[in-house]
């Protein structure tokens, strides 16, 4: 019996309808998106000078999943984080999170003044919801001026200016039938063409975008997936494959006040992930941990520390990495040293725009002080344009209805989301 509604769940899940146009795929990735904006808010909250970042992080990783088990109760599907909690220092360009047993990285604490980066996400059925923000340690709605201003600022507009540019062209025309089809018959803004851009803006705050900054398509269990968009590729990198309706993005901006180039760091790689390829592990160690992570984590990223014997962990760990079952993210820096700024938006596109599912507050551009702006007229062009449509206007029917099903309601409510995109 077991064997049988084993292969009859298999079955349904091969055949089952993950796309956009299904509204339940679209509430899985709305209510793991509101839960991490909710921890996000707390989290930053919680950077404060002289707080521990690996504290910082389990109690991120903590209330994630306390409300991650508030949703989806009783239903057989799989939910968690999409991203553990991660806080990175001021030149960090990738999540940093220490480990609890690496005694000198677990007294690292937050410097009064510095840029941090913190990264977090929750997945509801495979559907994971991604963000980063970056913030100035003790700066909670303060005046910000001077290079920091530069650097939060550049990466402010830039992150606005590619949100634009993954728009498919003539998605959002307005005017005549004729103007219509003009902008719709404009190309796709080639990826070379989308970091020219960007360097136009980051340049203005003598800034620098930071190499290989990469934005993925998302996919159910799957935030690497076949194309992404890498800004300012280096030596052997290349981008592949441009946004479509119907798809879901994870999109990341990343600008240096130093010359944006990247360095590996020594710290110990702590956040992995497991990959699709199969290899016989020797050791029973290895075994046990990669059961562990294929149990708690499936394929999304996890910490080290998230393992239930964090030291066994880092040595079952090894093989796994050595075998290829297990990606280890290397801690990279910026070359020169200097601080960097961090966002990262997790975006559908539809017929109607952009619709946002989880994405970095817009920060208080009164607080950012600086004398330099944007000037260049084409940038300045797109970012005035719009990055979906107006939520519809249409007046609801306001007849009573005799109690319709619940299923149904909640897919029209569902639907309706679709339909309408948060406008900037």
């Amino acid at each position: 019996m077991d064997c049988t509604n084993t292969k009859n769940r298999a079955l349904a899940n091969k055949y089952a309808d993950y796309s956009l146009a299904n509204p339940d795929t679209l509430t899985k990735y709305k209510t793991a998106a509101q839960i991490s904006q909710k921890v996000l808010e707390a989290v930053t909250g919680w950077c404060t000078e002289g707080a521990k970042i690996v504290e910082i992080c389990e109690r991120g990783d903590k209330l994630l999943e306390e409300e991650v088990a508030k949703v989806f109760k009783g239903k057989k599907i799989s939910k968690g984080l999409a991203h553990p909690t991660t806080v990175s220092p001021s030149s960090y360009i990738t999540p940093y999170t220490p480990l609890n047993s690496d005694a000198e990285e677990a007294a690292t604490t937050l410097k009064s003044a510095e840029i941090v980066k913190i990264q977090l996400g929750a997945q509801i059925d495979g559907f994971g919801a991604i963000v980063c923000d970056s913030i100035v340690v003790g700066s909670k709605d303060g005046e910000i001026s001077g290079r920091q201003a530069d650097l939060l600022l550049a990466t402010h507009y830039a992150n606005e200016l590619l949100l634009r540019l993954m728009v498919p062209p003539g998605l959002l025309a307005a005017g005549t039938d004729e103007e219509k089809a003009k902008a719709q018959a404009q190309k796709p803004y080639s990826q070379g063409k989308i970091t020219q851009l960007l360097e136009k803006v980051v340049k203005s705050y003598d800034c620098n975008l930071v190499e290989n900054t990469t934005s993925w398509l998302f996919d159910r269990n799957e935030i690497e997936g076949k194309k992404k968009i890498i800004l300012a590729p280096g030596e052997g990198s290349r981008g592949e494959g441009l946004p479509e309706i119907g798809e879901v993005w994870g999109v990341e901006m990343g600008v240096s006040l130093g010359t944006g180039k990247i360095k590996t760091l020594s710290n110990r790689a702590t956040l992995h992930r497991r990959t699709t390829t199969t290899y016989g592990l020797k050791r029973p160690s290895s075994r046990a941990t990669l059961s562990e992570i294929v149990k708690k984590f499936g394929t999304f990223p996890f910490s080290l520390r998230q393992l239930e014997d964090e030291r066994a962990g880092k040595v079952g760990v090894v093989e796994c990495v050595r075998g290829g079952v297990v990606r280890q993210y290397e801690v990279i820096g910026d070359k020169d040293s200097e601080p960097v700024s961090r966002l990262f938006s997790t975006v559908a596109i539809t017929k109607n725009g952009l619709t946002q599912f989880s994405v970095p507050p817009k920060p208080n551009l009164d607080n950012l002080k600086t004398d330099k702006k944007i000037t260049d007229e084409e940038v300045l062009k797109i970012l005035e344009q719009p990055i979906a449509k107006p939520a519809s206007t249409k007046s609801k029917n306001k007849k009573k209805k005799k109690k319709p099903a619940k299923k149904a309601e909640a897919a029209a409510e569902a639907e309706e989301e679709a339909e309408s995109s948060d406008e900037e």
